[in-house]
């Protein structure tokens, strides 16, 4: 199991944020929370806005809630905005199938109609999509705070731009596990420690 020797305590508590058109309510932010439970670890998995900007706004307004130290933990384009947070306030991250050049993918939706399957949310995707990006992507990534999570057979998002920005970061790539990394369950040891947390050995996600 990888531990995180710098932490002089384990994190405050997670911060998961889920990915585009996703929810608070999907898989892996089910398994994150009940690992959380497992070990009376506080878990905020807050329902994120489509436009980033507020995305990011709320899941910053969320922090404080978690203690002075949470851990970040975000999927796809969730893992851009837990990188924006992990870089503005010195925090720790795990990062799963990270968008790494998140104007690039949404470029390719803009005019898209979308509909969210969690909250029945219909939105279209916007030229001004692509400015928040740019303008929330942070200036240098701190690759050594991350843990980063990776699928090879990933048909979303090519694993080698995320091994490309955060060289250097702890990297698991998962032959085979695609975009949603349907695998998450046997990771989270190594996620909740990353925080500095101990999953018990007889824990089981379901």
């Amino acid at each position: 199991m990888l531990s995180a020797p710098w932490r002089a305590q384990p994190a405050s508590g997670v911060l998961y944020l889920h990915g585009f058109n996703s929810g608070a309510a999907s898989p892996k932010g089910v398994l994150v929370r009940r690992a959380c439970e497992a070990l009376g670890v506080p878990c905020l998995t807050p329902q994120l806005p489509h436009r980033p900007g507020a995305a990011l706004e709320l899941a910053e307004s969320r922090l404080a809630e978690l203690g002075r130290r949470p851990l970040v933990v975000g999927s796809s384009m969730g893992g851009f905005l837990a990188t924006c947070l992990a870089e503005r306030h010195a925090l720790d991250g795990v990062l799963i199938n990270p968008a790494v050049r998140p104007a690039d993918l949404v470029a390719e939706w803009v005019g898209e109609r979308f509909e969210n399957d969690y909250t029945g949310e219909r939105f279209t995707v916007e030229a001004d999509h692509l400015a928040e990006l740019a303008a929330l992507t942070p200036a240098t990534v701190t690759a050594e705070r991350y843990l980063l999570l990776l699928g090879t057979a990933d048909e979303v998002l090519d694993p080698a731009h995320a091994c490309a920005l955060y060289r250097g970061a702890r990297m698991l790539l998962h032959p085979g596990a695609d975009h949603a990394f349907t695998v998450l369950a046997r990771y989270l040891p190594a996620v909740l420690a990353q925080g500095g947390h101990a999953l018990p050995a007889e824990w089981q996600a379901s």
